[in-house]
């Protein structure tokens, strides 16, 4: 369950001093993201505590040309039940539930149904996903339609065009359509970070997404060769804390693509509490767009109750 215990971002006028101000030091980014895997661990306890929060920030996500309703269900019953009864119980915890099951648009109906009753929201990715190439008129229909079929969460990307020819004012206007098209869906901004070419792009795009009203900013939509890196996101994250103690709103961020491990997703949490704070590790402000995260955590978790590794297919998708 989401908490939104805050004032929803409303966005701002464009800045355009604001966001061009923003700068990137790509060696100091760089360095700092290379200690952060380094420097702190957690341990036993502990870090099982942390990976059953990571478990609660986790996009459940299936994204392929041969969906199908049945693997849909699959996934919205590991939603429901990303950890075995077993292992929970041998931790003292009870029932726990991921963030949010994200579909194609076709698939919305079906994901809605299976978690009926949940509180688990269904995200749909749109706007041409993952080009973001359509027209714009179809890409904001899309949205509305989505939205229509029971989608609480909009995954939109960007038009990549856009930063890499610095048409500022082209970003913000086409962004905010997207927001007002979601109506109370909350929209996340995917920034394809591995496309836009330079860092200091990254932390402008961040920034002009949450001046046009983003609710979140995601690095990724998973189809890239490159997808979220531990620099890019010290940009993004830095970028929501500028942002935040600019505006007083608050704004969420996921990091999607290529994290895989349980050890990933403990260094992607201290990130966020050392940078942002305690509040950004609710699953209303972060999130991990990384489905077969799960499976990995879901084995560690069961090693350090057993104290030996099981087999992956002991931890099925659905």
């Amino acid at each position: 369950m989401t908490l939104h215990d805050f004032p929803r971002n409303p966005g701002t006028p464009l800045d355009l001093d604001w966001a061009l101000g923003v700068q990137a030091n790509q060696s100091a980014i760089e360095r700092r993201a290379g200690q952060l895997g380094t420097r702190r661990s957690v341990k036993k306890d502990h870090q099982a505590a942390w990976l059953l929060r990571a478990v609660t920030c986790i996009d459940l996500t299936t994204l392929s040309g041969d969906d199908t309703a049945d693997r849909v269900r699959r996934l919205c019953a590991k939603a429901r039940n990303p950890v075995r009864r077993d292992i929970l119980d041998a931790l003292g915890m009870g029932p726990i539930t991921v963030g949010a099951v994200c579909v194609y648009h076709d698939m919305i109906e079906t994901a809605v149904q299976a978690l009926d009753g949940t509180g688990i929201p269904v995200a749909a990715v749109s706007t041409g996903f993952p080009a973001g190439l359509s027209p714009l008129n179809l890409r904001i229909a899309e949205i509305e339609a989505s939205v229509a079929a029971g989608a609480r969460e909009i995954d939109i990307v960007i038009s990549r065009r856009h930063v890499l020819s610095q048409n500022w004012q082209a970003l913000y206007d086409e962004m905010r359509a997207f927001r007002d098209a979601c109506g109370d869906a909350h929209v996340k901004a995917i920034l394809a970070t591995g496309e836009l070419g330079s860092l200091r792009n990254v932390a402008r795009a961040s920034m002009i997404c949450m001046m046009a009203g983003a609710d979140f900013i995601k690095t990724s939509t998973g189809k890239e060769s490159v997808n979220a890196t531990l620099p890019v996101s010290l940009v993004m994250i830095r970028a929501i804390r500028d942002y935040y103690d600019r505006t007083g709103y608050m704004v969420g961020y996921k990091p999607a693509g290529g994290i895989s491990k349980a050890k990933d997703a403990l260094v992607y949490l201290s990130m966020m509490q050392e940078e942002l704070g305690r509040r950004w590790l609710e699953n209303d402000l972060f999130r991990f767009g990384a489905s077969s995260l799960m499976g990995d955590i879901e084995r560690q978790l069961d090693h350090h109750v057993t104290g030996a590794y099981s087999a992956a297919n002991h931890h099925a998708m659905g």
